[in-house]
């Protein structure tokens, strides 16, 4: 299934095309960084926009690395 255009909600100028977010995470005291998420990116100003599914697979990838007690982690 292609994803649908979406015109950016932030500067309300561009559409977004397929590409990649950088997520930081923080959480007790930690701090998870998750490069290369699938994400939808406005072509005028840069907003990146997660879906569901990334975030949540994100988030897990975060949460088990907090559990594994690394202090700073960057995933891909």
């Amino acid at each position: 299934m292609t994803p649908q255009r979406m015109r950016c909600m932030i500067c309300g100028q561009g559409d977004t095309q397929p590409g990649t977010a950088t997520l930081v995470l923080e959480r007790e005291g930690r701090t998870v960084i998750v490069k290369h998420v699938p994400a939808r990116v406005c072509e005028n100003c840069g907003e990146e926009y997660v879906d569901e599914a990334a975030a949540a697979a994100a988030l897990d990838n975060a949460e088990r690395a907090v559990r594994g007690g690394a202090g700073v982690v960057i995933r891909e």
